[in-house]
């Protein structure tokens, strides 16, 4: 068995070698998106699905963390591989600043708290203009990392999948500890995990600062990898976005966030498709946005009712019926 897995793990890195020198540009802009997401996508998992805080301001902290990078790297002059670990640790700052009287709270008012930081941030990000230039953004060059400039969907695509897997072999590992077991019996049974002696203030506290490091880092490398960062791209409508990826992905599990995030960056691609093959024969070059956030909502609604587990569960299934074929 160790030798099976130690075989398909050294094919799984041989294919992500040779993924960027055989894919278009495209492709390979569309995966760095993924990557950056799912490294998003596993904070808010770490804080919904795994410790049972609903959030929806999480757009906003990739905000936070795609300025603390920029500021540090244009105006301050900190080298880039220090920008990114400082971009994550300002905004678990932010996060235990918003969370410390928001985690007060539950359900439906602590969703409306996080909305808050949400609102709150960005007007932040669009006035605050002596720190972020308001809505002209800031511009950032192509980063320089180990004497080589960080220019292009290539060289980006190592950087940005390796902190995905990194990030998720680090999720993974974080739920064999004290700690990551006191997020799920916070979950599951609060007053329960409280009458057992667990701290449930000070674990929902860390499960806040964990998301927002994760989301900080998220927000950073988007930065870097767009040039640019714009208060219009950590919208509402981003942290909406996050909500579907991990709703989509699968509640509480490890691989639900890349597989959410996945879904959600190509998504819009292929109902574009769909849409311009349709346009062919009924006039909607004018619907898009709407066939877009209808779909959306009910895939949203179908998860939440038939599949709570999302993706990662009907990808186990999957599995589980192509094992014993396999093996024969």
């Amino acid at each position: 068995m160790f030798g099976k897995n130690l075989f398909l793990a050294i094919c799984a890195v041989i294919a992500g070698f040779v993924v960027p020198f055989t894919m278009p540009n495209y492709v390979l802009y569309l995966i760095n998106l993924s990557a950056i997401a799912t490294i998003g996508a596993i904070g808010l998992n770490i804080l919904t699905g795994y410790t049972g805080l609903i959030a929806i301001g999480h757009g906003a902290f990739l905000g936070v963390g795609a300025y603390t990078a920029a500021i540090l790297y244009t105006k301050a002059g900190v080298p880039f591989w220090l920008t990114l670990p400082a971009a994550g640790l300002m905004t678990a700052f932010v996060g235990v600043f918003f969370g410390t009287p928001s985690l007060r709270l539950r359900g439906f008012y602590l969703a409306m708290a996080t909305l808050a930081a949400q609102v709150l941030l960005e007007y932040l990000f669009k006035n605050w203009e002596s720190l972020t230039n308001g809505v002209s953004g800031i511009p950032i060059s192509p980063p320089s990392f180990l004497g080589m400039t960080l220019q292009g969907d290539r060289k980006f695509y190592f950087l940005t999948v390796g902190l995905a897997i990194l990030g998720l072999l680090i999720s993974r590992n974080l739920f064999r500890t004290d700690t990551g077991r006191a997020f799920i019996g916070i979950r599951d049974r609060d007053i329960a995990a409280n009458i057992v002696g667990i701290n449930i203030f000070k674990y929902k506290l860390i499960s806040f600062a964990i998301s927002s490091f994760y989301a900080g880092i998220a927000g950073a490398l988007l930065g870097y990898y767009m040039t640019i960062i714009n208060a219009e791209g950590y919208g509402l409508s981003v942290s909406i976005d996050y909500v579907a990826m991990i709703i989509i992905g699968g509640l509480g599990t490890i691989w639900g966030a890349a597989l959410g995030a996945g879904f959600v960056v190509l998504f819009p691609e292929m109902v574009d498709h769909g849409i311009q093959i349709l346009a062919r024969y009924v006039p909607l070059e004018y619907t898009f946005a709407a066939f877009r956030q209808l779909i959306f909502g009910l895939l949203i609604i179908f998860f939440l009712l038939f599949e709570p587990r999302g993706l990662s569960a009907i990808l186990g299934r999957m599995l589980q019926k192509i094992k014993p074929k396999l093996k024969n």
